[in-house]
């Protein structure tokens, strides 16, 4: 059997720890990767710091089979991502050949100058690939297990896409789900106890949903579709029990491609 594999985030910028942004990377990441097989098992958020940087993405990539980083790879002053990641893995920064060329064909093609600043995003660790980057000209970088990319959303989800082929698909999990309107969720927490005891590997997660439509959406997950299925049938009758309808939610949260 395939061996889930797994992956973190490093999300870099002082706006998002001022709550000026608010990060919708890690939420495309976790979707993107879990059709793959591969589970986003940690989230770190660091600020514009050299030394932060290099601590946080040392400890995550040795821990993990990928880790992804977004932001800080910009044209500006502050954007210092490649250089703490060169410095993490001991190698110099060089302007590369192959991208300092990417990004003069990008702007040529606008008519617009090539500045210095827009050569700083030519910058990459030595030894580092290049991630194809088709909506804005300046490429991510790969280096070993580590991939270096943009923090703007739409840049971010292009740079995701284009390191298809560089991840190894692991073992699919499966989801199924029930929610059931103003049941409230310790109303159901003991059954939940005694499925989730009963059935081995299988996760169980109960949500309490919020706003006008209180209730809570009960969510059974597996690397077996039958025993998902099981599990949140097991679920549905519990609800069922204390005078609740649910509403089943037949999906997988990935398929195997």
């Amino acid at each position: 059997m395939t061996k889930q594999k797994t992956a973190a985030i490093l999300a870099i910028g002082d706006e998002l720890l001022s709550g000026r942004t608010q990060d919708a990377n890690m939420h495309y990441l976790a979707g993107w990767l879990t059709e793959r097989g591969v589970a986003l098992k940690e989230a770190r958020f660091v600020t514009d710091d050299m030394d932060d940087i290099g601590a946080a993405l040392n400890a995550l990539r040795g821990r993990y089979d990928y880790v992804f980083t977004s932001g800080g790879i910009g044209p500006t002053h502050d954007d210092i991502t490649v250089d703490a990641i060169a410095k993490a893995f001991g190698v110099p920064v060089i302007i590369h050949p192959t991208a300092r060329k990417m990004i003069e064909k990008f702007y040529t093609a606008q008519g617009k100058e090539v500045t210095e600043a827009r050569m700083r995003m030519a910058r990459t660790p030595e030894g580092a690939k290049l991630i194809v980057n088709k909506l804005s000209g300046a490429p991510g970088v790969c280096i070993d297990n580590v991939f270096v990319m943009a923090g703007v959303p739409g840049i971010f989800r292009v740079m995701v896409n284009a390191v298809e082929d560089e991840i190894e698909r692991g073992e699919v999990i499966h989801s199924r789900a029930a929610t059931a309107y103003c049941l409230p969720e310790s109303v159901i927490s003991d059954p939940l106890r005694d499925i989730q005891t009963a059935l081995k590997g299988v996760s169980i997660g109960s949500y309490p949903i919020d706003g006008d439509d209180k209730g809570v959406t009960v969510v059974a997950r597996s690397a077996d579709a039958t025993l998902a299925e099981k599990a949140i049938d097991a679920v549905a009758a519990a609800m069922r029990a204390k005078g609740f309808e649910p509403e089943m939610e037949d999906r997988k949260e990935s398929e195997k491609k």
